[in-house]
């Protein structure tokens, strides 16, 4: 089971990807499992030698009573220090960005983020790829 962010490769031109781990609490499990989550407006920040996943929507757990966690809080992501370290050099060198593209469960059992180093697209190449995707399904239905 994967939650994809749909807008994503929409809004955004992929150049690499990279599965990290997430830090979360027992009823933020239970809710993605349950597909509780909205990436609408979510990205990833550096905070000093960290990085963090912010805005990341994940519904409180029906269940969860006074333990719940709070929807949209910080949430770390685990990665080997080289490799956050390659990633904030290449986000301030070349003015790229961190997008979520999307959440599942590995064979073990943990969650992870499928991340996306990106760079964000023009109106006008937006336009260009939605009239490409159309000539390719027409061409398919025929």
């Amino acid at each position: 089971m994967a939650l994809e962010n749909r807008r994503a490769r929409h809004d955004y031109e992929i150049l690499e990807t990279l599965e990290v781990g997430l830090a979360l609490q027992g009823t933020e499990v239970k809710s993605i499992r349950g597909s509780q989550v909205d990436f609408t407006g979510t990205f990833a920040r550096f905070q000093g030698s960290e990085l963090f996943i912010d805005n990341l929507y994940i519904a409180p757990y029906a269940k969860g009573g006074y333990t719940n966690h709070d929807p949209r809080r910080l949430r770390k992501l685990l990665l080997h220090r080289r490799e956050i370290n390659k990633l904030k050099a290449q986000v301030e060198q070349k003015g790229l960005t961190l997008v979520p593209l999307k959440i599942y469960f590995n064979e073990r059992g943990k969650a992870k983020l499928l991340l996306a180093l990106a760079r964000g697209k023009r109106d006008y190449q937006k336009r260009a790829d939605d009239k490409k995707r159309a000539v390719r399904r027409e061409l398919e239905n025929y």
